[in-house]
């Protein structure tokens, strides 16, 4: 059944290059790649993230001057829009090459926890030490993000409720929310990189969210400021 969905996939890919009047190039080429592995190998939707100005790389193609996520968030199309469907992950990354590859998270798609890549480092190598199981990992030269497996709010605030402190640095993505994945640019500079990359035949482990944020919680307090004041 792989190899049958594996050769439907190449055929598609084959067809929109026949069908694109100039194929991205570079790293055009690998957004497009991934954002259909995505789709297609992992089911997980995908959108395309707003970008940068055309004008100013540095800015955000938002309409916000002071965008704190330059290019890396959803904004036409909004992330509703968010799908597995092959045929408008492929038009939207024709039409947009040098588009971010943005993951809708929750609902049957992984979610994540994320905090500061140094922190996030050392909760790495503790979860090994347990002998917990990860799932893949995303990694920017500014913060790491571990896939877990989807989650509600109402569980994570029952989770979280229980905990004495939580520091500002540690992010959740879940239900509603989005992640930027690789080899889209990272915010600040940079590329978004696999540190652990998911299964290639589509079978990935994901853990559940309370087995890994004891760990991700005791890292991030033991950085500095209380892991608050570190970078984004």
């Amino acid at each position: 059944m792989r190899e049958i969905l594996g050769r439907r996939l190449q055929r598609l890919r084959n067809r929109l290059q026949s069908l694109r009047p100039a194929p991205p190039q570079g790293d055009a080429q690998a957004l497009l790649d991934a954002a259909l592995t995505c789709a297609t190998t992992w089911r997980w939707p995908v959108l395309p993230g707003v970008g940068r100005s055309h004008a100013d790389s540095a800015r955000c193609a938002c309409p916000d001057p002071d965008c704190v996520v330059p290019g890396a968030h959803p904004f036409d199309p909004g992330l509703l829009a968010a799908t597995t469907d092959p045929r408008m992950v492929a038009w939207w990354w024709t039409n947009r090459a040098a588009a971010p590859v943005l993951l809708a998270t929750g609902g049957t798609a992984p979610c994540a926890v994320s905090l500061p890549a140094a922190a996030a480092a050392r909760a790495v190598v503790r979860l090994d030490a347990q002998g917990l199981r990860l799932g893949p990992v995303v990694a920017t030269p500014t913060r790491w993000s571990l896939l877990v497996a989807p989650y509600s709010l109402e569980r994570l605030g029952e989770l979280l409720y229980a905990k004495d402190h939580v520091p500002s640095s540690l992010r959740f993505h879940g239900e509603g929310g989005y992640l930027l994945l690789p080899p889209s640019a990272a915010i600040g500079g940079g590329q978004v990189r696999w540190e652990r990359e998911p299964s290639a035949t589509g079978d990935i482990w994901l853990p559940e969210v309370e087995a890994v944020v004891d760990a991700l919680v005791e890292a991030s307090s033991g950085a500095p400021g209380g892991g608050s004041r570190l970078a984004y």
